[in-house]
Formats: C-alpha cells, structure tokens, sequence
C-alpha cells in the first residue's frame, strides 16, 4: 500500500482511491493522517499525564489543592486569554510584561507552543465542521476529543498551512521564544514544585492539574459542537454549552465564539459568565490591554432546533 502526495497536484493516491483534495484537508483527514502513521511523542505525554496523575489520588494535601488551582487558573487564562483570543484571534493587545507572562501560562498548560495551537485553530476555524476541520466530532467523538491529536501529519503540508494561516506570527519574537523554550519552562515548573512541595506538590499542580486542562480544552472541541443551544445561525455545528464555560473561563460559549470570532468577549447574553471576559476588562481598567474586540449588538434569532 502507498501513498504518493505530488507537490503541486493536490492528489492523495492509494491503491484503494485517489482523492482530490486540499492541503488543509490532506492536514486534518482521519483516515490520511492515520495512513501517515502516529504521533509518538504526544501520545506517550498524553499517557504519561494521565498515569502520573493517578499519583494525586494517595497524596492529598490542602496546599496542594491550592497550588492546583492557581495554577490551572494561570495556565488556563494563558489558554482562553493568551493563545485564543489575543494570538490566534488579535481580539486585543496586551502590555509586555502581561503578554509574557501570559504566554508562559500558556505554555505550562502543555497544550503545545504558541505557533502549533494558533495554526490548528485557524485552520478549525476556516474548515469548522467540513472536510479539512483538525477536530471535528463528525470524524467521531472521541476523534474530536483528543484522539487526532494521536495521528501523523505531513510536515510538507504543515509548513504550507503555516505560511497560509500565521504569516503574522511566524516572525513574532515572543512566540518564537515560547516555542523554543516551551519544554525548558514545563520542566523547571515540575523541580520547583517537587522542591517546594514534594510528590504531592508536583502530583497535583502538574500531572492532575494539566490533565484536567487537557479535558477542558478538548471538551470545547468535542461537546460545544455536539450539544448546547445557539444563539446564532453559522454554518459550523457550534453550540453554546454552559458547564464547559464554567469549567473553561467562557470558552463553552462556542457558538458566540463561531459567530464573532474576533470578539474578546464570547458571553453575550448577561447570565453567560465569561471570566477570560471579565479578565479582559480588568486589564483594559489597568491598562494592560488595548484595542480591544468587543462583541456586536446581540439579536437573537430563531432556530429550527
């Protein structure tokens, strides 16, 4: 069995079809990607993760619950705030010193460097439930969830879809610091935990604390285009899910998000909670943020369902 990509063609051959296709479909394609082989190394972190924080369970304390949860609320605002809504969308601009130390947030959360999670998303957002979508739950639940983060890609397809969808940060020297240092940083967090707080410091403000990142994050991939309700009609399956948004600082207002995806704010309506929002307007208050995205005047409309 072989597959030939000719570098100009578009084509996909195999000796069972041959399929026209895009690059970013040949990028997020269940069944190429797994033709193209797997990814080792995020699989065996994602194993490893989920193994050591079982260690949490046999090594209670209270300060170490605290610690886990400054934590995760640090590296999840890196998320939500740093590469969601200021990186991959330029929903606003921050200070210096808040964008480093938002991007390092970010990077302790060990969902990837900053140009590898803002090339996904934009192409998520380009193809958001069509052929070329990284992670759509039409490809399966559990494909969505965190499976295709398991998958081979071709690294010819992926350099071609950086210089299509981030132009813009592939010179940004913030970003490129944080993606080379992006393993130094989660490493010295894992020795200054163990030295501050030994084995149940580091069980659960790293190991429990970034598997439940992980979840979160996927979660907004998987359930917000499954279930929820929607304010707004958009062509993708997006859904608006309020237990995903409490456990994600906002980002479970998904459909929000689809409609307006350069909006900083993605709660809409006044009862959907939006802490990354109220994050935003605390630093616009301070000063730390500027040119700020705000949302469109809401105008709810009838849906079918």
């Amino acid at each position: 069995m072989s597959t030939v990509i000719p570098r100009q063609s578009g084509y996909v051959q195999t000796n069972l079809e041959t399929v026209k296709a895009t690059p970013e479909e040949l990028y997020a394609n269940k069944q190429f990607r797994l033709y193209s082989g797997l990814k080792w190394l995020n699989i065996s972190v994602i194993l490893a993760m989920h193994l050591m924080a079982l260690a949490a369970l046999f090594t209670f304390q209270w300060d170490s619950l605290l610690v886990m949860v400054v934590l995760y609320t640090w590296a999840g605002m890196g998320i939500t705030l740093g590469y969601h809504r200021m990186l991959t969308h330029r929903g606003l601009i921050l200070h210096p010193i808040a964008r480093f130390v938002i991007h390092l947030g970010a990077c302790l959360s060990m969902q990837g460097p900053p140009l590898k999670w803002a090339l996904t998303h934009r192409i998520h957002h380009a193809c958001s439930d069509q052929p070329g979508d990284p992670h759509s739950p039409i490809d399966g639940v559990f494909w969505s969830h965190m499976l295709w983060l398991g998958a081979g890609r071709d690294t010819a397809i992926e350099a071609s879809l950086q210089r299509k969808y981030i132009p813009d940060l592939a010179n940004d020297p913030l970003c490129l610091f944080f993606t080379r240092t992006y393993l130094l940083w989660n490493i010295l967090l894992g020795l200054i935990l163990l030295w501050l707080g030994g084995i149940s410091w580091l069980a659960w403000g790293m190991f429990l604390r970034v598997v439940l990142g992980f979840h979160m994050t996927w979660l907004v991939n998987s359930a917000t285009h499954i279930w929820g309700y929607r304010n707004y009609e958009t062509p993708d399956r997006s859904r608006n899910l309020w237990w995903v948004a409490l456990f994600t600082f906002g980002e479970g207002w998904h459909n929000n998000h689809h409609a307006q995806p350069t909006s900083a704010y993605h709660g809409h309506r006044w009862w959907e909670i939006d802490l990354t929002g109220w994050m935003v307007t605390a630093l616009c208050t301070t000063g730390l943020a500027h040119r700020v995205v705000g949302p469109k005047v809401f105008k709810r409309e009838r849906l079918k369902y």
